[in-house]
């Protein structure tokens, strides 16, 4: 159980590192979450400092989730979870998905800047990149095609969001593609769905009054204005 522990809150501190905050202090001196919308997120970053930083602050929150699903469930060395396994999923499996929700949660609720972090998005997509490379697929052209069409980055997370537990069920249901571990899968890929919902609920408060921040362009250099 200790060592499950461990890995768990290493996720939640890599997933906890400030990316946005740091990046912003180191190319402007400034707090990111004091300008634009104010989120501690890559879009901010992008809409305040250029899209060279906002894109380098994206991947790194990539990355993230990546490190802890692919890179930090590999030290659990127990033979064994601490708990029966009910899923069709090897132990292992199993911890790379705690590793990743925790990696999420520390984005969201940053321990290294007062629990207000950023979305969930990005670090998200890293941890569904290792567990479902062809829903993670698929939402990610969601979120293209929203956003170039939209240009709000909040709708196309939020569709892509939507898109990743729809894509599975009718992977399954519908084109009758055989998905190892389906029945528990798709409950954790709804929760995610959820999570990522939640985090947005001041967005789509925003959508539906019609007053939320539009990305139509991007700056080159991390001048502020």
């Amino acid at each position: 159980m200790i060592n499950l522990v461990i890995v768990v809150v290493l996720s939640y501190l890599v997933g906890s590192i400030p990316t946005s905050i740091i990046a912003s202090r180191l190319a402007r001196g400034l707090d990111i979450r004091k300008f634009g919308s104010g989120n501690a997120g890559g879009t901010n970053v992008v809409r305040v400092l250029g899209w060279k930083i906002g894109v380098t602050v994206i991947l790194f929150d990539i990355l993230k989730g990546a490190i802890a699903t692919i890179i930090i469930a590999r030290l659990f060395w127990n033979p064994t979870l601490p708990f029966h396994n009910e899923t069709p999923f090897t132990d292992f499996t199993v911890v790379q998905i705690i590793c990743g929700v925790a990696a999420v949660l520390g984005h969201v609720w940053t321990l290294f800047a007062g629990f207000k972090g950023g979305k969930g998005v990005a670090t998200g997509a890293g941890m569904l990149l290792a567990v479902a490379p062809v829903e993670f697929g698929v939402s990610i052209f969601i979120f293209v095609l929203v956003f170039a069409i939209s240009r709000y980055v909040s709708l196309g997370s939020i569709l892509a969001a939507m898109a990743f537990p729809l894509t599975m069920f009718f992977r399954e249901n519908v084109f009758n593609v055989n998905i190892h571990g389906y029945h528990t899968l798709i409950f954790f890929a709804i929760a995610i769905s959820v999570l990522l919902l939640f985090t947005h609920r001041s967005n789509i408060k925003r959508l539906l009054a019609g007053t939320e921040h539009k990305l139509t362009s991007f700056r080159g250099s991390s001048r502020t204005s």
